[in-house]
């Protein structure tokens, strides 16, 4: 587990956000995996060049370095074991010591929740962390990542999950792929769109949320639902399009162009097949708010 040179950019780029650092935790302790010359460059551009040289560390190590350097005056990891040097033992398929609550700024899932079987209850958890004003990123599987973990995750899960029902309010969501200097793409929530927001493609996908705990309310008190099956009404409103079982067969001739520009789209493209209305490239900001 840990933080490449995406997710570190991602994470300069919540600084940008003015995301609040100063209590982190980290859902598994995390490393850092960076060429110096990778680092240097991006805190360059994010005017921190002359903090990390006062200061120096090590790449290729563990990340509270980093995360200090981007405001953290405490960093923890939580952990279902201590074979890596977590500060705090806890097992997230079990519900969380009420003394844990409202505790951190900053809760930083670099992709652990894939792998614990009671996903609701850990993101629970993740979230009763947090307290009033404060934030969640996680950076976690989206595509073409069969058999690393239990799950893989869509961006309608997290827009579910982090709702007004549930305190809290989505920044920032993105998608992109596993590779060096990947270009991010913005992807909205479904509900606004009234449809489906939807990912083939050819290679592996990463998402990157960032959420804001705004109110004080029951996590999961309402169970979450996949929105266009919790407003039906899409299928009649304008601008709504029609679930994918409403959909009338098209020509042979049409399936068959249908079948192409898939194809094409999901070995050629960088979001495969995803509509490039709604999923759309990004250029990422590092330098802090002021």
């Amino acid at each position: 587990m840990g933080f490449d040179s995406n997710g570190a950019k991602l994470l300069l780029h919540a600084r940008q956000l003015d995301v609040n650092f100063r209590k982190v935790l980290t859902i598994g302790r995390q490393m850092l995996f960076l060429k110096e010359k990778e680092l240097t460059h991006m805190l360059g551009q994010a005017g921190l060049l002359d903090a990390y040289k006062k200061e120096p560390f090590p790449v290729n190590s563990h990340a509270e370095p980093f995360l200090s350097l981007l405001g953290a005056e405490i960093t923890d990891s939580l952990d279902v074991s201590a074979y890596e040097g977590a500060t705090l033992i806890h097992d997230l398929n079990r519900p969380l010591p009420e003394e844990l609550s409202s505790r951190y700024t900053l809760v930083i899932d670099g992709g652990s929740l894939e792998h614990v079987f009671n996903f609701p209850g850990a993101i629970k958890s993740c979230m009763d962390l947090i307290e009033m004003e404060g934030y969640y990123i996680g950076i976690t599987p989206a595509n073409n990542f069969l058999g690393h973990g239990f799950y893989q995750f869509s961006p309608e899960l997290y827009y579910r999950i982090f709702s007004p029902s549930n305190g809290f309010e989505v920044k920032k969501m993105y998608l992109y792929r596993d590779r060096k200097g990947a270009s991010m793409y913005e992807v909205p929530d479904p509900l606004e769109l009234k449809q489906r927001v939807i990912l083939s493609n050819s290679e592996a996908t990463f998402l990157f949320v960032i959420a804001q705990k705004r109110a004080q309310k029951e996590v999961f008190e309402i169970v979450p639902q996949q929105s266009d099956y919790e407003h039906v009404v899409w299928k009649k409103q304008p601008g709504g399009a029609p679930l994918a079982q409403g959909r009338q067969p098209g020509s042979k001739w049409g399936k068959l162009k249908q079948r192409i520009t898939k194809l094409y789209r999901r070995h050629l493209r960088d979001m495969g097949d995803s509509d490039p209305q709604f999923v759309r490239k990004i250029h990422l900001d590092l330098r802090a708010a002021k």
